[in-house]
């Protein structure tokens, strides 16, 4: 009997996707990782055979709750589309959970809810609550010393070893450099599996990390953002291990969205439009229809 399913397995499949994105990040294979923020998007990056998707919290808020990446998505909000998303994909994901929205008892519950719903990796920042993105202004990060305990009780937390802790420190805008690295060196100290130091401001910065902190390194490549967009073959001979690109795919999707809503308002149709269409087969493929017509159809030759 034919049912429906959903493409990827979720919570179940979550240990062997966990294991297959441990052991080449561990093993300092490099990585691209663009950015996924709703289920659409999900779908369509799952089918391209990327090694790791990355789910945006910019653009998972923004898309879930339509409001900005401020410290207004909660916990519940957050798992709710990690483990949607882990649910339709086979791709490892590393999900953003931003500060791990509370105290330490909070950041133990939320690797835990993360592990549980499916992700491969959980990326946990030193912000003070409430967070702002960080490409924006104004941030502000815990004391050091909270900012290690925040680590050591995620690591504890996990259940499965290859669940990826990402440590990411916005340090270096308030602070500076120096203290940047040096957060970044005593996350891996604490047990981090990929060190995330956020918003470095030119190619000499990425270059020194890449020489200072011996442990895999995530970029984050931000069009207009506070960094450099910089190529996959110069930051792994800066020593980088991951790359995301989170809001280069929703910014694409917005650009596209406001042209086509410019030109049906302006003429009342699509005949004119110039912006290229997903084809509608083609999205009723990606969406799971056929397994709804075939699944119709063996029930209804049983009636």
């Amino acid at each position: 009997m034919t049912g429906i399913q959903s493409r990827g397995s979720g919570a179940l499949a979550g240990p062997s996707k966990r294991q297959a994105l441990a052991q080449r990040l561990r093993g300092r294979e490099f990585t691209v990782a663009p950015g996924i923020f709703e289920m659409i998007s999900s779908r369509i990056a799952d089918g391209f055979g990327f090694e790791c998707l990355y789910m945006t919290g910019y653009g998972t808020v923004a898309s879930y709750l339509g409001v900005p990446d401020a410290g207004l998505g909660s916990y519940a909000d957050m798992v709710n589309r990690a483990g949607s998303m882990a649910d339709v994909t086979s791709t490892p994901i590393i999900a953003d959970a931003d500060t791990g929205y509370g105290g330490l008892l909070n950041v133990s519950h939320t690797v835990r809810g993360y592990e549980t719903a499916g992700v491969a990796g959980i990326q946990l920042e030193d912000q003070e609550f409430p967070k702002k993105c960080g490409h924006t202004p104004g941030r502000k990060v815990i004391p050091f010393a909270d900012a290690i305990k925040k680590i050591e009780v995620a690591v504890n937390a996990r259940t499965d070893d290859n669940m990826l802790i990402v440590a990411r420190t916005d340090s270096r805008t308030s602070l500076g450099l120096d203290e940047a690295i040096r957060r970044g060196n005593a996350f891996r100290e604490a047990g981090a599996d990929v060190i995330f130091i956020e918003s470095p401001e030119t190619s000499d910065e990425f270059s020194r990390i890449g020489q200072e902190i011996d442990a895999p390194l995530l970029a984050n490549m931000v069009e207009g953002g506070r960094s450099p967009v910089i190529s996959a073959e110069e930051l792994t001979a800066m020593g980088f291990t991951i790359a995301i690109y989170p809001g280069t795919p929703f910014c694409a999707a917005a650009e596209a969205l406001r042209q086509t809503y410019t030109e049906i308002k302006k003429t009342g149709t699509s005949l004119g439009l110039d912006q290229p269409l997903y084809d509608i087969s083609d999205m009723h493929k990606l969406m799971g229809f056929e397994e709804v017509w075939n699944f119709e159809k063996d029930w209804a030759e049983k009636e």
